[in-house]
């Protein structure tokens, strides 16, 4: 069953430890599609909380993408391709090597390179709701 909840702001810890456990044997390369506010950042930082990140996750928007250690010492990509204006913009920062890495590329704002997504990945497409409720679908079963 694919995965479809909605949530509130203070539900975003219990969400982001949902995802991490039952997304443990799925592609490393996580999609955070939605529109501006959807919570896709918000995500993240939590996300990263829980992996042991000790830096604050911060949405790379203009340097494209931040490399962040979990607490066993292994890397993370957060990407946010929003200012990109198309796919060779991300192939000249070099995204084909961190998604090739083997480790978890967690990447906002997909739509600006999508001709890269036909390798194995998660998306999830979020939505606001309103001011406190967000939406979340992921297209893998849970």
């Amino acid at each position: 069953m694919i995965l479809e909840k909605t949530y509130g702001l203070l539900e975003i810890p219990a969400l982001a430890g949902e995802l991490l456990e039952k997304l443990q044997n799925a592609p490393n390369i996580w999609l955070f599609r939605g529109e501006m506010g959807a919570g896709k950042t918000s995500l993240i930082k939590e996300l990263g909380k829980q992996m042991g990140i000790q830096h604050a996750v911060q949405s790379p928007t203009f340097s494209l993408v931040n490399s962040y250690e979990t607490g066993e010492g292994k890397p993370v990509y957060h990407f946010d391709l929003y200012r990109l204006e198309n796919t060779a913009e991300a192939l000249d920062i070099g995204i084909e090597e961190y998604l090739d890495s083997g480790n978890l590329c967690l990447i906002e704002w997909p739509e600006q390179a999508e001709e890269l997504w036909n390798i194995p990945h998660v998306c999830f497409q979020m939505a606001h709701v309103n001011e406190n409720t967000r939406k979340l679908t992921c297209d893998r079963p849970l």
